[in-house]
């Protein structure tokens, strides 16, 4: 059960991204702000991190709050105007956050099956007739949110590598998340659609969705793993610091809701290759909402 005090916490880190820049504290704040990614409830995500913050308070000698955005949006916009000191992005939000912002860095990337990267999934509905990416000719996609990586992105561009155009051989939806977009598979809403592999584990894991309705069609290569960020302008010290609370962290505990068996070193350049991505499918990643 959500207590009345994490769920109060909650509603006063929304007041605090609505209420302006001038918040920004210095290089080395007594509190840290930290962002968790948008992709379930606000009250559940602060819950389930606990742990964490626990962890970083005590490694770093400082008072933490969890923050949770509205969506990637805000998010982006809040480190942009360095209301969050630390940010866990998507990618490809990652990506759109340091094009906005180019003095945020990332260092460290979620690690799973010994490798700090991932794949995408396109699947489609076993009724749909489609065995392979070009059979989705003609046919609706379901993708996430516009700013997401596995949704969005990489699934996108497995089409364009079967010959097929956003819009033009086929139509899509944004549905925003990713079991939205599997949920919307599996009724036959949409034929087709993209979303990460380890969601879609996961959602067949919990019996969320029926592998029998389900195929998937197509793999992509591996993605650079989901990013921690942190504003440039913080302290070398403690940014330092923070890097290697994250690279020793080994508490299953804490691991558990970034479905992650570590964390690892990472840097910009690992992402270079969603912006080659983005430029083979001609999107503007300035144009991007996100």
């Amino acid at each position: 059960m959500i207590s009345r005090r994490t769920f109060g916490a909650g509603l006063a880190l929304s007041a605090v991204l609505r209420a302006g820049p001038s918040l920004a504290q210095g290089a080395n704040p007594d509190t840290l702000k930290v962002a968790l990614l948008p992709d379930e409830s606000a009250s559940t995500i602060i819950q389930n991190n606990q742990g964490l913050k626990s962890y970083l308070e005590q490694g770093l000698g400082k008072r933490i709050e969890l923050v949770v955005t509205t969506d990637y949006s805000s998010m982006i916009e809040a480190m942009r105007f360095k209301r969050i000191d630390l940010a866990y992005f998507g990618p490809l939000s990652y990506v759109l956050a340091k094009s906005r912002s180019p003095e945020i860095e990332p260092f460290a990337a979620l690690v799973s099956g010994g490798q700090p990267t991932y794949t995408s999934y396109l699947i489609a509905n076993v009724a749909a007739g489609i065995a392979r990416a070009d059979d989705v000719k003609g046919k609706t996609v379901g993708f996430g949110d516009t700013a997401s990586t596995s949704s969005h992105l990489i699934p996108r561009a497995l089409l364009k590598n079967a010959g097929l155009e956003a819009g033009q051989d086929y139509s899509f939806q944004h549905l925003g998340t990713h079991d939205a977009v599997a949920r919307a598979v599996q009724a036959g809403h949409v034929q087709a659609g993209g979303l990460s592999r380890p969601i879609f584990t996961a959602l067949v894991e919990k019996k969320s969705i029926d592998p029998a309705k389900i195929k998937v069609v197509a793999e992509s290569r591996p993605i650079p793993n989901y990013p921690w960020t942190v504003r440039g302008d913080l302290a070398p010290d403690l940014k330092e610091k923070i890097k290697a609370a994250f690279l020793e962290i080994r508490d299953p505990v804490i691991l558990k809701p970034f479905k992650a068996e570590s964390f690892a070193s990472i840097t910009d350049a690992d992402y270079d290759v969603l912006r080659e991505t983005a430029k083979l499918l001609n999107i503007d990643l300035t144009k991007v909402k996100g």
